[in-house]
Order: structure tokens, then C-alpha cells, then sequence
């Protein structure tokens, strides 16, 4: 198995998806979602079951991307949400919509929210806040647990995780929110798990491979080795979290779509990124004087 040898195959191949998603997002921009960039949020009791598509009729006329999702134990209650700041006589114009339709009362009027732009801000510095501090953490003890050069990797590893899942919602446009900056937080943690199974192996052989085998062999001997627990919990994680997302609702599928993304971003990451990295850098160290 030659995975250090084909290394720059794997970097090529992140690096061509994350240079799309940079054109992408240069060009066209994320699709960032109200928690973002401030809308209204319209929330109302509708008394009975629906369907988005009976709510588009309505909501269609005011913005077409609005999203619709449903809410209430018993799923009678429509959540609508608009990065539009509606104003008073427009959010009474919609209501009074759904009042003739659904025969409501005033009291159905659960809630309307407005968020403001600065709180979309101060979100944006708190989720890269967030993520940074996982970063610096994750290095931190992958440092002291090894060596700093497995910290550097494994660092890489994650942001290369992160960039990936940001490519793709870049190049398909899907929405950007909070339960995404929750699910980024996530396979933070779970791909860095996946790495240090690698570098835990490579260093347990390190102390039992004879003397002058090379680091690429010892590499691709861990990996090879780890290979299979790798790719077996990925895809039991990523069963639950398909059916998940199959039969999940709106909000449920927003916080499981990054989460699959990101676990196959992970995994190949963490196979195929980040103990090749270690053995290239490591490869390069100078030899101590006085070491035969």
C-alpha cells in the first residue's frame, strides 16, 4: 500500500476542491442564512398538518427562498424565516394571509422576530472564534501526547476538513447557520480522533521496526494497519447519520448534511493527508550531530 508515495495525488485532489470552493465563494459568495445576515423569523399555529408547498403559495409572494420548517410537538406550527426585514404593515399582510386560509385567530400568531445584521456579526467572530480555539486546543495535546510535528499535521488534517466542507456548501450554494458552525465543532472532534489512531500506531511501531527502515515505510505500515478501523466506524457513523437526514425535518437535516460531509472529509484527511504530511516534514529534519 503506497500512500505517502502518492501524496501528492491526495493534496492535488483537496487542493483542486478547495480552490473551487474559493473561486466559488469569491465569485458568487456563501450562502449565508439569517443567523447571519439578519432577516425576520415569523412563527404561527396553524392548528392542523401542511405542507411546505402550502405554505410557498403564500410565502412565495413576499421571497421565494424563504425557509419554511416545521415546529410544535404535534408539527401543526410553521416557522418561516427571511433574511428580508419585513416591515410591520408586511408581516400583518402576511398573516392576514395565512388568517383567511387556515381560518386562524389572532392569538395563532406565535411569534416575529427580527435579527438584526450585528448579531449576524458577532456570530461570524464567535463561530471563528470557536473554531480557532478548537484548533489551538487540538494542537496543544497532540504536542504533548507526541510530538509537535504530529500537532502540526493533525492541525492541518482539521482545517483541511473544515475548508473542504466550506468548498462544497460554497460551490452548491446551501445555506450557511448556526447548526452548521455546530456541526463544524463536531467533526472537529471527530476527525481528530481518526488522526491520532494513525499517529498512535505510527508511533508504536516506530519503537519496533528495525534500524534504516524509512519513515515512508513506516507510514504506510500504520496506515495500512489502521485502514480498515478507519473506513468501518465512518461508515457506521455516516449510516446513522444518512437516515438521519432521510428522515429527519428541515432543522435536523441542517445540522446532519455538514456532519456527512465533513466525516468523509475526515476520513480522507485523516487516512490520506495527515500521516503523509508528517512523514514529509519529518523527512526533512536535519540529522543531530554526532548521530550515525
Amino acid at each position: 500500500m503506497k500512500i505517502v508515495e502518492k501524496s501528492k495525488l491526495w493534496l492535488g485532489i483537496s487542493a483542486l476542491v478547495i480552490l473551487a470552493g474559493l473561486i466559488f465563494t469569491m465569485t458568487v459568495g456563501l450562502n449565508l442564512g439569517i443567523d447571519f445576515t439578519g432577516g425576520t423569523i415569523i412563527q404561527i399555529d396553524l392548528g392542523k398538518s401542511f405542507t411546505t408547498q402550502e405554505i410557498r403559495e403564500i410565502t412565495d409572494g413576499f421571497d421565494k427562498e424563504a425557509s419554511i420548517t416545521y415546529a410544535g410537538e404535534e408539527r401543526t406550527q410553521v416557522q418561516i424565516k427571511t433574511k428580508l426585514d419585513l416591515s410591520e404593515r408586511e408581516r400583518k399582510e402576511i398573516f392576514d394571509k395565512f388568517r383567511d386560509k387556515y381560518d386562524l385567530d389572532h392569538e395563532d400568531l406565535l411569534s416575529i422576530q427580527k435579527v438584526g445584521p450585528a448579531i449576524g456579526e458577532q456570530l461570524k467572530k464567535q463561530a471563528v472564534i470557536s473554531l480557532a480555539a478548537a484548533a489551538v486546543g487540538m494542537l496543544i495535546y497532540i504536542t504533548y501526547r507526541f510530538e509537535f510535528k504530529f500537532g502540526i499535521a493533525a492541525t492541518a488534517a482539521l482545517l483541511h476538513d473544515v475548508l473542504i466542507v466550506l468548498a462544497v456548501y460554497a460551490i452548491m450554494q446551501i445555506p450557511i447557520n448556526t447548526s452548521f458552525i455546530a456541526a463544524m465543532l463536531t467533526i472537529v472532534g471527530y476527525s481528530i480522533n481518526a488522526t491520532i489512531v494513525v499517529f498512535d500506531r505510527i508511533r508504536e511501531n516506530r519503537g519496533f521496526m528495525k534500524k534504516g527502515t524509512s519513515l515512508v515505510d513506516l507510514v504506510n505500515l500504520s496506515i495500512k494497519q489502521t485502514i480498515a478501523r478507519s473506513i468501518n466506524t465512518s461508515l457506521t457513523t455516516l449510516l446513522t447519520i444518512g437516515m438521519i437526514y432521510i428522515l429527519g425535518v428541515s432543522a435536523i437535516k441542517e445540522f446532519a448534511l455538514p456532519l456527512i460531509v465533513g466525516i468523509l472529509a475526515g476520513t480522507y484527511s485523516s487516512v490520506l493527508i495527515a500521516g503523509p504530511l508528517w512523514a514529509i516534514w519529518k523527512g526533512r529534519e536535519k540529522p543531530r550531530a554526532g548521530r550515525a
